[in-house]
């Protein structure tokens, strides 16, 4: 009988899987799947929100008459914006200023160059516009000198500019935002200058030009406050009896910390904020709306970054307490004068924060509404409401 088959047997048929069995594996596959893309957005986000990052050229570069001195840009929301701004390109090599637009069709806006301080526009391709217009504050005529401020992280750099007078009581301490520098400040220096401030324009730790803390971390002003806290103990260490504060972006965030926790808060006289940061759950869920992350990846990237466990996805050494960031919920600390400048049309800070606590603190918040200009590139798009919203706010509160 060896090596007949057998008619009729089933043993050498395949055994049939039922219709459920199929369904429901399908159905854990999938679930597995969506699961592990849920983990791998919320440790992505979760990231984003604290590792620093690079800027990204975004604007594509369509041509420059050098002889006519216009160049030809993509068109993107601030491609466009009017005014005056600085024009980044071929990954930061390069750097020019652009005048107001001349021209906008068939997705191209063609744009006056002031001048080409660096770099080779004729062969550059992609570039970015910044509201960080001038280099060095030696470009406004004024006396500067590079001084360092000794913080828990190392020495960090500040530009000193002393004010017209030579006095020495009284003083404004810039905070620049995320992922930009110092730089970003110098358009504030002539206004408290005329005011009979000096200058202290400074670093913080993990923004490029002063040392990183010991996780290279951004902690969204919960530590950065510290470096500030310093430039304040500098400032007094040299005669300011009178502060005054300007934070943009998260250099707002990490001016409100300081002035409740700063060793030298009694000096802090009053906080003028651009674009600021106030609510950063506000901010976050805004950007995960931008990107279309579910409701549910950016609770959890909350989670991550406010937890002691999330440090090993993001390598932050401490959880962040957002609640503590929160200066909507937190208005009733509010001690000195506020000034805040924001456009409604911002596109990466919402000005609901803003707005929020101009409401619920009328009696010290001055809230200044800007509309069209966006991020921190109020200035640049209307530098005399900018200006006089400054000089209106120190004559009022007397500073």
């Amino acid at each position: 009988m060896e090596g007949r088959r057998i008619v009729g047997s089933k043993a050498s048929e395949p055994a049939r899987v039922p219709g459920w069995a199929v369904v429901a594996l399908a159905a854990g596959t999938v679930a597995t799947l969506a699961a592990a893309a849920g983990a791998v957005m919320t440790a992505l986000m979760s990231r984003a929100i604290v590792v620093p990052s690079v800027p990204v050229d975004d604007v594509r570069i369509l041509g420059y008459d050098e002889e006519n001195g216009t160049v030809a840009l993509s068109v993107n929301p601030d491609s466009i914006l009017p005014g005056l701004y600085s024009l980044r390109f071929s990954g930061d090599s390069g750097h020019a200023r652009l005048g107001e637009v001349l021209s906008v069709s068939d997705g191209i806006v063609v744009r006056s160059v002031i001048q080409v301080d660096y770099g080779d526009l004729a062969a550059a391709r992609n570039g970015r516009i910044s509201g960080w217009f001038y280099i060095h504050p030696r470009e406004l005529d004024v006396p500067v000198e590079d001084v360092e401020v000794f913080t828990q992280v190392g020495p960090a750099p500040a530009w000193f500019v002393p004010s017209i007078d030579g006095s020495s009581q009284k003083w404004v301490i810039q905070v620049h935002g995320r992922g930009v520098r110092r730089g970003e400040t110098i358009r504030a220096i002539p206004v408290f200058r005329q005011r009979g401030y000096t200058t202290l324009s400074i670093s913080y730790r993990n923004d490029g030009e002063a040392p990183r803390s010991s996780d290279g971390r951004y902690a969204l002003g919960d530590t950065e406050w510290q470096d500030l806290d310093a430039a304040i103990t500098y400032a007094v260490d040299h005669g300011a009896t009178d502060i005054v504060l300007m934070g943009w972006s998260m250099g707002g965030a990490i001016a409100l910390q300081a002035m409740g926790r700063a060793v030298h808060r009694d000096r802090i006289r009053a906080i003028a904020l651009e674009s600021p940061a106030v609510d950063w759950r506000d901010v976050l869920r805004y950007h995960g709306r931008a990107r279309h992350a579910p409701e549910l990846v950016g609770d959890a990237a909350f989670a991550t970054i406010t937890h002691p466990w999330g440090g090993v996805v993001t390598g932050q050494h401490q959880p962040l307490d957002l609640d503590r960031l929160d200066f909507v919920k937190r208005s009733d600390e509010v001690d000195v004068p506020l000034l805040i400048l924001h456009s409604d049309d911002d596109g990466y800070v919402p000005s609901t924060g803003s707005r929020k606590l101009a409401e619920a603190r009328p009696d010290l918040v001055t809230f200044v509404p800007f509309s069209v200009a966006r991020h921190t590139k109020l200035w640049n798009y209307d530098r005399a409401k900018w200006t006089t919203a400054i000089d209106d706010w120190l004559t009022a509160n007397a500073l």
